[in-house]
């Protein structure tokens, strides 16, 4: 038999709010945690990703538990994001609904802090806080949290992952009345451990089965493909899924920046989500995206902390995550409220191994896929169109205005020859660009038909050489370690002194100066530019193709010593 809300032994008002949202059973972490924090003080670790309803599984028992008598802050909810700390202080309020004297408060960076300290003089029962913002309001002596008697970590793992962990030691040493420390969190790494045995008294642990680590309803899903095509990979595969409603998720903020603008540039209806962005900027883009105007967002792991959507029919991993727990979230976003969803990743041949490692210790089966050719392409696209022909609506009045033109043209053509100059004007855009596509899948270019681009390369230069410690192989290494381009396409490599040159296909120069933008070796800023393009360069083969001006950096005190310096390898240059 299910368990029911109405077992929690919960208040009248919370269980008539409970209903009225429609909430029916709970969710494993919420039946493991409520009645356990209904009737103890004792403290609390949760672990469940995220998505799985633990801002229930702590707000419920935090509402039930406050004195609402009390005019003082009374519980603290500390949240890694902007998004989530308002997500969670909105779901409390609804949980509430029916309680008389309820005051929530959600405080967090990126919007003025005047309101908030308005706000804050209205003593909310419950504050929401994100840890940065709320140290600012404890240091001008505005924030008290003398009457704080729970205090929960939400998304703790998240928190410590963003440099918050002298934030919270601050907080929760500034909290000393509290009676139990609530810790929820996705994992139990070495530093939540660390705040749980410095903070907890004797927490007692609860921890639910990664719920999307075995659900059926992903279909998880892998192309290979080639570093320097990673792009063209992912507007294929976008292309190829005109019904798509999801996020890709990249690394690094300037990706899902310049990603998006780029996409945008192609007709994608699509937004991007990322930490440089304001708090008006982000909440923008997130209404658009719930609304429907916005069929794709682009965000990086920290900015989608908060997205609450159900609908989400893909998740794109525009590169693989290094922690394979990430993965489990990221791929939690779609294939909610048993809905079924597909999650992508873009692997190089080479990351094909942190594949096997996701499956292994999130006990999923990824399928191998090939991106689709240029006619697939086109196919899918003219079938979606029929489809939205089928169930097209036309108004009566246009009907009525357009019907006598229509016959009149199908009475002077034949029927079959307008409807393909229809079709004509509709794709014909698609069809230049995918007529004769080229194979994206890794590989391509040891096929007879696609020799012909491996001899076009562009000669390159690089402000490191042999005083650098490199030769011509670790030169190749460090590129292909770098970037993950394949080292295979790396050719006609020349080191010199304080610079080197090599080949490589035409089409990955940008691809590598997008890669080691804001890269450094050995303290020093790595450039990548076309020799051939460059004044002074020469191709390498110049008399100045070692000179200072030439090669664009001094030789006072940034070259002093590097002979001794130890080659190092940048795994996340971009990071």
């Amino acid at each position: 038999m299910d368990t029911t809300f109405q077992e929690f032994d919960l208040q009248d008002n919370i269980l008539k709010a409970i209903k009225e949202l429609g909430f029916e059973k709970p969710s494993p972490i919420q039946q493991q945690a409520i009645p356990m924090l209904l009737q103890e003080d004792s403290d609390i670790i949760a672990l469940a990703q995220t998505g799985t309803g633990k801002t229930a599984a702590f707000g419920l028992p935090v509402l039930q538990k406050l004195d609402f008598s009390q005019s003082a802050t009374q519980a603290l909810i500390l949240s890694p994001t902007r998004e989530l700390c308002i997500q969670t202080q909105e779901e409390i309020e609804k949980y509430g609904k029916f309680i008389s004297g309820l005051n929530t408060l959600a405080v967090y960076g990126g919007a003025p802090i005047s309101g908030q300290i308005r706000a804050l003089k209205t003593h909310p029962k419950i504050l929401v806080a994100t840890p940065g913002r709320l140290i600012d309001l404890l240091n001008r002596g505005i924030a008290d949290l003398s009457n704080v008697r729970i205090v929960v970590l939400d998304e703790a793992d998240e928190m410590l992952n963003m440099g918050f962990r002298d934030d919270i030691d601050f907080i929760l040493g500034n909290s000393v009345n509290r009676t139990c420390t609530w810790l929820f969190s996705a994992t139990m790494n070495p530093d939540v451990r660390r705040i749980s045995k410095r903070y907890m008294k004797a927490p007692k642990e609860i921890a639910v089965a990664r719920e999307n680590a075995g659900n059926e309803h992903i279909d998880h899903q892998y192309y290979v493909i080639n570093a320097h095509q990673r792009y063209d990979a992912l507007c294929r595969l976008i292309d190829f899924t005109p019904d798509i409603y999801g996020i890709i998720f990249t690394r690094t903020k300037l990706d899902a920046q310049d990603i998006s603008e780029k996409l945008a540039r192609r007709g994608v209806s699509i937004g991007a989500l990322h930490g440089d962005m304001d708090q008006k900027a982000r909440t923008r883009v997130m209404d658009k995206f719930k609304k429907g105007y916005f069929q794709i967002i682009v965000a990086t792991d920290v900015a989608a902390r908060g997205i609450d959507v159900n609908d989400i029919t893909h998740v794109i991993n525009y590169e693989l995550p290094d922690d394979p727990e990430v993965y489990t979230h990221r791929s939690g976003r779609t294939a909610r409220a048993g809905k079924s969803g597909i999650c992508i990743s873009l692997v190089t041949s080479r990351e094909i191994h942190r594949i096997r490692m996701v499956e292994r210790l999130s006990k999923t089966k990824f399928h191998k896929s090939d991106l689709p050719d240029g006619s697939a392409v086109i196919r899918k696209r003219l079938n979606h169109f029929f489809s939205e022909m089928a169930a097209a609506a036309p108004s009566d009045t246009f009907l009525e205005n357009t019907q006598r033109a229509i016959l009149e043209k199908m009475a002077e053509n034949a029927p079959e020859l307008l409807i393909q100059k229809m079709l004509w004007l509709q794709f014909k855009d698609l069809i230049k660009e995918y007529d004769k596509a080229k194979d994206l899948n890794a590989g391509y270019q040891q096929s007879p038909e696609n020799r012909h681009e491996r001899g076009r390369t562009v000669r390159l230069f690089v402000n490191l050489g042999s005083k650098d410690g490199l030769h011509a192989e670790k030169l190749v290494h460090y590129i292909a370690d770098t970037t993950d381009l394949d080292k295979k396409l790396i050719s006609r490599v020349t080191v010199r002194e304080l610079s080197s040159f090599f080949n490589v296909p035409t089409e990955a120069l940008s691809f590598l100066e997008h890669a080691f933008a804001g890269v450094k070796y050995n303290g020093r800023r790595v450039r990548i530019e076309d020799a051939d393009a460059t004044p002074g360069f020469k191709g390498g083969k110049g008399k100045f193709a070692d000179a200072p001006n030439g090669g664009g950096f001094s030789r006072k005190g940034s070259r002093e010593g590097y002979s001794q310096q130890k080659f190092s390898r940048n795994k996340n240059p971009k990071k």
